[in-house]
């Protein structure tokens, strides 16, 4: 009696364990590499077929006003981080030392981690390495060591060695490759697997499953380019529903800034040119798919503003970790969205651009002079006093005149200009934003 009883505790004892370990959800953030909303048939493309991706966001929730900043590295701090470029950002391929990211802060909470794709954080001028990041393992393209291969025969560092690939390795493949087999080492225990994609950005080359394996069109190779991501994402997907921990883990599908500007693609009949690199909305308007079976509302199409500085504290809260307090933070959880609730609201977006400040020459894209704008769903100001009807003017070549004070364009000039005001004038620290007064009117 006294040996079965002390059996069904230890029994017990393991039950509460594994219940209370799996409470903590995996969760996996995919960042794509160059590609815009437009790219994807999940938001009514007919271009591109991106059947896994269609499924996540009709089985999870889809994003339609989601917005990074104009290019790669300031995005990519900007979405570690949890805060705008101007308070942190140092300058190209160089994350700034001693600022936090999610990945410290799930590590810190118990979390295995992986990063693999594309790091762009670290350089012979500064930044900071994968495990200070908060990585405990990694494989990774443009990372010291490395070469210039991204793709065939690509050139990649895993954990401190250069990798040394059978001929024809295709690297998208490979670090797909890592991270599944990050994930089967630790499918039993909760995990944060970071993807920031070597794909879509140029070179406009084959992929494994091109039809023309010579193909020299780039817009061809580019389309193909998006469907491997697809696949790749699939074949993560299919990892986890055979590893039986599908409905255990959180998958957020987003991209870094808009499509090459080289390319143009069609939606909804329209003739939408990519913006990489200027500050338009085609630059800047990205992709954002989240789901979670059973956690996140099904079939949801979502149309709240939502800016890269959100990111961070949404992952915290939909893992149920405790919240992060980042000095100068200024994003929000969008998590109760996802969930079908109304959450928290934003009526603005804040940006700064400002890519190359060590730059000799400045122009309106990678090396973009600084610039400040904010934006609500319509309409948007700069710092220079030049204001956009976004939804009219997407290209941005007609500013608005200044009129009637008490009109709804006035009004949103308004709000919009307090919102800049709010911010540092340039990118210096400061300890913090200056508090927002009640809006005046709607900012719609």
């Amino acid at each position: 009696m006294i040996l079965r009883t002390l059996f069904l505790s230890l029994i017990s004892i393991l039950f509460t364990f594994s219940s209370h370990a799996r409470e903590k959800p995996n969760v996996i953030l995919i960042l794509a590499d160059d590609v815009g909303f437009e790219c994807f048939s999940a938001y009514g493309s007919r271009e591109y077929s991106t059947p896994r991706l269609d499924a996540l966001a009709s089985s999870g929730t889809r994003f339609n006003n989601c917005h990074s900043t104009p290019l790669c590295t300031p995005s990519r701090v900007n979405l570690l981080s949890g805060k705008s470029n101007v308070f942190n950002y140092f300058d190209f391929g160089i994350y700034p030392t001693g600022e936090p990211t999610f990945g410290t802060h799930f590590r810190d909470h118990g979390y295995a981690t992986a990063v693999a794709g594309k790091w762009q954080l670290l350089n012979e001028a500064g930044g900071i390495t994968p495990q200070e990041a908060g990585f405990n393992t990694y494989c990774l393209w443009n990372f010291p060591g490395g070469g210039r291969n991204r793709y065939w025969d690509p050139s990649l560092v895993s954990d401190g060695k250069v990798l040394e690939l059978p001929e024809n390795s295709y690297g998208p493949d490979v670090v797909t490759d890592f991270l599944i087999s990050f994930i089967r080492k630790n499918h039993e225990t909760p995990f944060l697997a970071y993807y920031p994609m070597i794909l879509p950005h140029n070179p406009f080359v084959t992929t494994p499953n091109s039809s023309n394996p010579e193909s020299k069109d780039q817009k061809q190779n580019f389309i193909d380019m998006v469907q491997h991501i697809d696949k790749n994402v699939g074949r993560i997907e299919d990892t986890l529903i055979e590893l039986g921990i599908r409905e255990e883990t959180l998958i957020l599908f987003t991209g870094d800034n808009g499509t090459n500007a080289s390319l143009t693609s069609k939606l909804h009949g329209q003739n939408i040119q990519g913006g990489k690199g200027f500050t338009r909305d085609h630059g800047t308007h990205v992709p954002l798919i989240v789901n979670w079976p059973n956690q996140v509302q099904a079939g949801q199409v979502v149309d709240d503003l939502i800016c890269f500085s959100d990111l961070f504290p949404t992952l915290v809260e939909a893992a149920g970790l405790a919240p992060k307090q980042i000095a100068q933070g200024d994003g929000w959880s969008f998590w109760p969205q996802c969930t079908g609730k109304v959450g928290r609201k934003r009526d603005w977006i804040y940006c700064y651009y400002f890519p190359r400040p060590s730059s000799t020459k400045y122009d309106n894209k990678y090396n973009h002079f600084e610039v400040r704008f904010a934006r609500n769903k319509r309409y948007k100001l700069y710092d220079s006093g030049k204001m956009y009807d976004t939804i009219k003017d997407v290209a941005e070549e007609n500013p608005l005149p200044v009129g009637e004070s008490e009109s709804p364009v006035e009004i949103a000039r308004s709000n919009l200009q307090r919102v800049i005001d709010s911010y540092p004038e340039s990118g210096i620290k400061v300890n913090r934003i200056k508090p927002l007064g009640p809006a005046k009117g709607s900012s719609q």
